[in-house]
């Protein structure tokens, strides 16, 4: 999903329209991912590796699985004996390195990804990646700390809104979920920008409540949608 440039003028009238009753700010972004998970990928794929084949012991692992593995005579003599166990660790270990490649490759499946990896760590991502954006874009330094940050990440299927201090210390936090949920629901029916003009029009209420407007109040944060 990629906006156009008449959604991105949607969002930034819909803001433009919150903050004409407001001192504070706001601002939003929308992110294709925060993460590539590739490590929780890594990780099952190890755990993979390590448990999938301990269930082929049962079977004897015959060595005769693997080509060039196999002995065309059976020597019933110690020293036979422990060249054929060798070759049953080799094929063990060639057997693990292949379940942790082939794991590995189907884990990174887009939708694989994001099932196996744990919510709670695509949510600290989310927060992670949105509070960056609130101090990149200066939504920190406003003159009333009034900034408020509105961050969606496809992919994850996070939002997040982060509000300054000035504003935060003020509202309740019920206010920020239901901005997350009417952004969230406005996402999965695929109507972006009624979600993001939906939240905007909530914290544009709430800043407006708070913090109204100043004589020769000045716009400290442009008024867009970005998208990374």
């Amino acid at each position: 999903m990629r906006l156009t440039s008449d959604e991105h003028a949607r969002v930034a009238a819909a803001i433009a329209a919150a903050e004409s009753r407001t001192a504070g700010e706001i601002f939003c972004v929308l992110a294709r991912e925060v993460s590539s998970y590739r490590d929780i990928s890594l990780a099952w794929a190890a755990a993979a590796a390590l448990l999938l084949p301990l269930m082929l012991i049962p079977f004897g692992l015959p060595t005769a699985w693997l080509p060039g593995f196999s002995a065309s005579w059976e020597a019933a003599h110690l020293a036979a004996r422990e060249i054929t166990v060798g070759r049953a660790i080799a094929v063990y270990a060639m057997v693990q390195a292949a379940v942790f490649i082939l794991a590995y490759l189907l884990l990174r499946i887009p939708v694989l990804t994001r099932l196996v990896t744990p919510r709670a760590v695509r949510r600290d991502r989310a927060r992670r990646a949105a509070m960056h954006q609130f101090l990149a874009h200066g939504l920190h330094v406003t003159e009333q700390r009034t900034g408020v940050l509105i961050f969606a990440a496809l992919a994850d299927h996070q939002v997040e809104v982060i509000a300054d201090k000035g504003i935060h210390d003020r509202v309740d936090p019920d206010v920020w979920a239901q901005a997350v949920e009417v952004l969230t629901d406005g996402i999965g029916k695929r109507r972006a920008v009624e979600g993001f003009e939906g939240a905007i029009a909530l914290v544009g209420g709430v800043l407006a409540e708070h913090f109204p407007p100043r004589p020769r109040d000045v716009n400290e944060v442009p008024d867009r949608l970005v998208e990374i």
